[in-house]
């Protein structure tokens, strides 16, 4: 089935901070980049047919810019093209929604020529069950992705007028503002913040030949780090993010014996009006530096508050400034992936500690290149997961580490 748009405007024009950000970690990942795909499933609500349903997909393309813009690569710089027209392949299926969503994002996307939207729908009889939805990164990040989804939604349930004179933020006119003065300007301020950390890749050493696939994902499924993390959190009066950050930086301190860690978080960028509601790619890497790793955990809390913000501050940034100020590149990030952070909360250390057998471990990731050589995920009701190199971090420290984690929050809500 193809699901044809049309909308009024098109151009083409340089990437947005966001992605260039991304397409750099796309070109030193590939060919392993179907890596950074991602998805989201829409239970369909009433009984919509297929053709009612493809008629939403194209109100949803045609409002949203950067569903039906691709890359122009010929030249020095990629740039986007944003289209006015177009057909969206849609594959018509039955079965698990989670795994057709696991299917489209398996590959990775044909950049200049693919459209950054796959979609399928999954039937349930004559009536569309579920649209699954599969994005390219450089075209969303995940709340761009639930921008999405809500406006599909909204045309299912109300039609295209629900969307009538509502102008959607696009990356093009991003892009554009980036690069005029007020952009630079902003780029100015966060350069100074990445400028006070010092150039320094955190995991420099070796530690053998690796393993093939030499990529590995660990996760830890874990209630009684979730229960700590809130408690810690209620204790010193900061978020869950905060402490799991906080956290990390510590323990990624002690395995590579630095009193100094400096971690990338992932910040949404989502403070402007153009950016609060667009669906594009518009999160990216601050610069998270903490000091005294081998502290106690509170001291290193009450440090780390004050330095997360600075990091949320440098989120908003051009890498192209990056690239060329020598800036701290530890290869060592962190992202908060969890669309609803629970409040902190305290919670009896008896708890915790009944619950520390239901802890379990999997490996769900194995390939041979990645950007970065760890990157912590959070997800979840706090599924924790490390994505490291095995020539840097041999498997067993990678599952060290997701333990040493739990050990530690544990132990600091009392445990």
């Amino acid at each position: 089935m193809t699901v044809p748009f049309a909308a009024a405007d098109s151009g083409s024009g340089p990437l947005t901070w966001g992605q260039l950000a991304i397409w750099d970690a796309i070109e030193r990942t590939a060919p392993d980049d179907r890596y950074f795909n991602f998805g989201r499933i829409l239970k369909v609500p009433g009984v919509r047919t297929p053709a009612e349903v493809c008629a939403a997909l194209g109100g949803l393309v045609a409002a949203h810019g950067a569903l039906r813009t691709r890359l122009d690569l010929a030249g020095p710089r990629p740039r986007q093209r944003l289209a006015a027209r177009g057909e969206l392949p849609v594959e018509r299926c039955s079965g698990d929604p989670e795994a057709v969503l696991a299917g489209l994002s398996a590959r990775a996307f044909d950049y200049q020529a693919e459209w950054p939207l796959r979609v399928a729908l999954v039937m349930d009889g004559p009536r569309v069950g579920h649209v699954v939805l599969a994005f390219c990164h450089v075209a969303a990040d995940g709340l761009g992705a639930d921008v999405a989804v809500r406006d599909l939604r909204v045309l299912l349930l109300r039609g295209a007028a629900a969307l009538a004179g509502r102008s959607a933020p696009r990356p093009l006119d991003l892009a554009h503002w980036q690069a005029g003065p007020e952009g630079r300007r902003v780029a100015a301020r966060a350069a100074r913040l990445w400028e006070k950390v010092p150039h320094e890749v955190m995991f420099d050493r070796r530690a053998g030949a690796g393993e093939r696939p030499r990529v590995r994902r660990a996760q830890l499924a874990s209630p009684a780090m979730e229960l700590a993390v809130r408690a810690v959190a209620a204790r010193h009066r900061t978020s869950t993010s905060t402490v799991l950050l906080a956290a990390t930086a510590a323990l990624v301190g002690r395995m590579t014996e630095r009193e100094r860690c400096a971690v990338l978080p992932i910040a949404s960028n989502r403070f402007r009006r153009d950016t609060a509601r667009i669906v594009g790619m518009v999160s990216q890497e601050g610069v998270f530096a903490l000091d005294g790793t081998g502290r106690p955990f509170g001291e290193l809390l009450r440090a780390a508050d004050p330095a997360a913000l600075r990091a949320y501050r440098s989120a908003f940034h051009d890498p192209a400034d990056r690239m060329r100020g020598g800036w701290a590149q530890p290869l060592c990030c962190f992202n908060d992936q969890r669309p609803a952070r629970p409040d902190p909360a305290p919670c009896a250390p008896e708890e915790i500690r009944a619950v520390l057998p239901a802890s379990r471990m999997s490996w769900p990731l194995g390939q041979d290149r990645l950007n970065c050589r760890f990157c912590v995920h959070v997800t979840g009701n706090l599924e924790v997961s490390l994505t490291a190199d095995t020539v840097y971090l041999p498997r067993p420290e990678i599952e060290g580490f997701l333990y040493g984690l739990e050990r530690l929050l544990v132990t600091e809500a009392g445990a």
